[in-house]
């Protein structure tokens, strides 16, 4: 990680699962700060006293304010952007909430790089994102748009993203959950067991971030290529880890809740580059000039799938155990 020498990082919603996951593994480099953006004080105090590390400076704000973000990224080098409205439920009734956070937040942090002339900016995104069929994806969805359109016109400040799917044990893994019902004797609830999700760990996701701040051009969005599970292999699987005799109860699906998580569209799979362990989205940097819409196109590859958690690679009960240890899931705690 010799680009980060002596360079100067800002974490949007450094408070949070993924935030925190980003900050362990810069916490070992060559940065000279890390800058944690949030409007928690309890969970920046907790932060504060858990770590101890003068490389550590916590700015109390919100990505709604501009004048916050545009104060803490001064004289930054680097920012990761990973401040959203994330609940689908929430999202889905107060969507207006997620508009503000998610759309007009992360616009707010795009001008105030540029302003402060930041290197690089990687903006979170979800597989929610990809087809859309609830406000958190739809807002997720615009947050994509405004940051490649922002790509198109900054002159200084690269801006790209990394979309993710199911990252286990984060805060909106069901994993800590089924391992609770677990421990408490009580029934694991699946809405699904059909339903499948990938199994990405937060330090594949890190290293999703790392590649894209060293291989990131304006406007690129990456997605790591990651293996899934059904719900129910899952269930059935924490079970057997932990010797539970626990019944496995079908609850239906949530509100505005995807049977499959996609992170690549079939559209954006026909002109995406395979870099092996990733794809790279790049921008359409075509202008409004629309008679170029109609004489260019790419007839050979309009039979690709799109990629999702349902045409994967599937991981075998023997692989999902190992990879669930490897986070802490041995059945020895």
């Amino acid at each position: 990680m010799k680009f980060l020498n002596n360079k100067t990082l800002l974490i949007t919603g450094g408070t949070g699962s993924f935030g925190n996951a980003v900050l362990k593994k810069f916490l070992s480099s060559d940065l000279k700060e890390i800058r944690i953006f949030s409007r928690d004080e309890k969970k920046q105090h907790d932060m504060r006293v858990e770590y101890n590390n003068p490389k550590l400076k916590f700015y109390i704000g919100d990505v709604r304010d501009y004048q916050s973000i545009l104060e803490a990224s001064r004289d930054v080098d680097y920012v990761f952007h990973s401040a959203a409205l994330k609940q689908v439920p929430s999202c889905e009734f107060y969507p207006i909430q997620a508009v503000k956070t998610n759309v007009l937040g992360t616009e707010n942090v795009l001008n105030a790089a540029i302003t402060n002339k930041v290197q690089k900016v990687i903006c979170l995104s979800t597989d929610k994102a990809v087809y859309p069929i609830n406000a958190m994806g739809v807002s997720k969805a615009m947050m994509e748009k405004v940051f490649v359109a922002k790509s198109r016109t900054s002159e200084s400040t690269i801006i790209c993203g990394t979309r993710y799917g199911n990252v286990m044990a984060s805060r909106g893994s069901v994993i800590p959950h089924f391992y609770q019902q677990i421990k408490d004797e009580k029934a694991i609830t699946v809405t699904d067991p059909n339903m499948t999700r990938f199994m990405m760990t937060l330090e594949d996701a890190v290293d999703l971030v790392l590649f894209a701040f060293q291989n990131g051009n304006p406007g690129d969005i990456f997605v790591q290529k990651s293996p899934s599970t059904t719900i129910g292999e899952l269930a059935e699987t924490m079970k057997k880890i932990y010797n539970a005799s626990v019944e496995i109860k079908n609850i239906g699906i949530r509100h505005a809740e995807k049977i499959h998580e996609t992170l690549l569209s079939r559209e954006e799979r026909m002109d995406a580059e395979d870099l092996g362990d990733y794809f790279r989205v790049s921008a359409d940097n075509r202008d409004l000039n629309y008679n170029k819409y109609f004489s260019e196109g790419n007839e050979g590859k309009v039979n690709l799938q799109e990629y999702n958690s349902d045409n994967t690679n599937r991981l075998s009960e023997q692989e999902l155990i190992q990879l669930l240890a490897s986070i802490g899931y041995s059945g020895n705690n």
